[in-house]
């Protein structure tokens, strides 16, 4: 939703007579921007409410005085109304002053447990309700009592659009060249990409990263867009579920997958302009189950290197939150900073371990399943879904019904071909001299063998040349292959129960 989007939506929502609305955010900076805007076109005063300095009006805004921008913050700020720092005052102060007006709470959900509070505050929403007059509270997470959550409606501030980064991109440029003298070599289709590498960020954290970016060496260019990158990774790691891999470092091979490769190849014209002109939907995303080892995980890499597009691996291991609420929560998040982020490919690894319904967690596993499936569903965003399984019982059947995703592929064994695929990449990773090795000896020996399987035997291998300060060849080679027992050995049952099942259900890979 664009900023002008959200203006019109909360001028909405208090005209038509929403006493109490909820944002839950970090971002005071955008919510005062968005409420001044709102305020100025309702003409309405705004008053905000913190408990360090109690009620006061908003600076620049209706009743307020207009205040130098270059001021060091807290140098102008209005005088707050008597006697006004606790919640109850407030409350009761605005209850006597009989004005309409737009009242900004700053975190006052954590004082919501005093009886006293919430009573206040429900007589104030059933006049409010009336006068278009409202209560704005905010916080990064906002649990309202039973009380007045029927008074109340969330607003959805997502993070910001491509035009407020762009527009911040070139107040935080223009701040670089004036004010601290930076050179800046942006220009054309680079802006677009570092507006591209800020999205996902808040205002602050893109303003943060330029800067960085741009002091380190006393300029801005269009190098610069990977440092924003890794910073962006970074801010994910810290604060997400999420992981992201740059695609300018995504250097992820496949061998083998001609299948998949092929069907990749067409499906990805759902992500042009031709395709959006005749109102094709873009590709919703693929379910990929198999043998562990076989190149899964590998393949959501590649598909986001082949088509140059952000990866994005949602973390299943920290999903899941002790406090009631918050593992929904969590995967919420998740998944709009994936859509703020669009185009992107989005990596579920062992999509069985997320949603499989575990005992004794309450249903949050199906409540979490429910949601995933909705946004499966609906979503709008260019966000293309890659999840991978290797239990195929574990699965729920909803997942596995058609039109849940665009594709279900199986992944088998390599064959001969794919050995040799698979041999070639990771000898040549490592460096080794291909015409030094017999393939068809070492394709041979590898029969039943996943493709982990080959790469940790050519890393045993290395090991052990190196230790013995020698090089590696096909003899040492074939060696560290006989010394394993591969999982189409040691598991035979169950790798042979989910090739049977695969071959009836799902399209083959290769």
């Amino acid at each position: 939703m664009s900023f002008l989007e959200n203006i019109h939506t909360l001028k909405t929502l208090i005209r038509s007579f929403h006493p109490i609305i909820v944002i839950e955010t970090v971002e005071e900076e955008r919510v005062e921007t968005l409420l001044k805007a709102v305020v100025e076109e309702i003409s309405t005063p705004l008053f905000e409410w913190t408990v360090n300095h109690g009620l006061a009006p908003t600076l620049g805004t209706k009743y307020s005085p207009r205040t130098n921008e270059y001021a060091r913050p807290g140098t102008n700020q209005v005088e707050a109304f008597e006697k006004t720092a606790e919640p109850l005052d407030a409350l009761k102060y605005i209850r006597n002053i009989e004005r309409t007006g737009i009242f900004w709470l700053k975190d006052v959900a954590a004082h919501l447990n005093e009886p006293e509070v919430v009573r206040e505050l429900r007589e104030l929403a059933n006049v409010y309700g009336s006068i278009n007059s409202a209560f704005v509270i905010t916080g990064e997470s906002v649990s309202l009592p039973k009380d007045i959550v029927h008074d109340a409606v969330y607003f959805e501030l997502n993070l910001p659009d491509g035009d407020e980064l762009y527009q911040t991109l070139s107040e935080v440029m223009r701040d670089l060249k004036f004010r601290h003298k930076l050179r800046i070599n942006l220009q054309g289709e680079e802006l677009n990409q570092f507006v591209q590498a800020l999205s996902g960020m808040t205002l602050k954290q893109a303003r943060q990263a330029i800067a960085y970016a741009a002091l380190v060496d006393g300029e801005l260019n269009g190098e610069d867009i990977l440092k924003v990158i890794h910073r962006k990774a970074q801010i994910l790691r810290e604060e997400s579920l999420l992981e992201l891999y740059p695609v300018e470092e995504n250097t992820a091979k496949l061998g083998g997958f001609v299948g998949l490769k092929r069907w990749l190849a067409r499906t990805k014209v759902g992500f042009s302009t031709a395709a959006r002109r005749v109102n094709l939907p873009a590709p919703k995303g693929i379910l990929i189950v198999g043998i562990q080892g076989c190149g899964k995980s590998l393949a959501a890499k590649t598909i986001a290197r082949e088509w140059q597009l952000p990866l994005l691996k949602l973390d299943a291991g920290r999903l899941y939150d002790k406090y009631v609420g918050e593992s929904e929560k969590n995967f919420r998040q998740a998944i709009k900073l994936a859509e703020s982020m669009s185009p992107s490919v989005l990596w579920i690894d062992e999509v069985e371990k997320s949603f499989g319904g575990g005992d004794g967690d309450g249903g949050l596993s199906l409540r979490l399943f429910g949601s995933f499936l909705t946004w499966l569903q609906e979503k709008s965003g260019e966000v293309f879904v890659v999840a991978t399984a290797n239990d195929l019982l574990q699965l729920p059947p909803e997942l596995l019904r058609k039109g849940r995703f665009d594709e279900i592929f199986y992944v088998d064994l390599p064959n001969a071909q794919e050995r040799a695929a698979i041999f070639t990449i990771h000898l040549t990773r490592h460096h080794q001299a291909l015409p030094n090795f017999d393939f068809k000896i070492l394709v041979t020996a590898a029969k039943g063998f996943s493709g982990a399987e080959i790469e940790q035997a050519i890393i045993a291998g290395l090991y052990q040349a190196l230790h013995e300060q020698r090089e590696l060849d096909t003899a040492s080679l074939v060696a560290q292959i006989k010394n394993t027992v591969p999982l189409s050995v040691s598991r035979r049952e169950d790798v042979e129960k989910l090739r049977a099942i695969a071959a009836e259900r799902f399209v083959p890979a290769r």
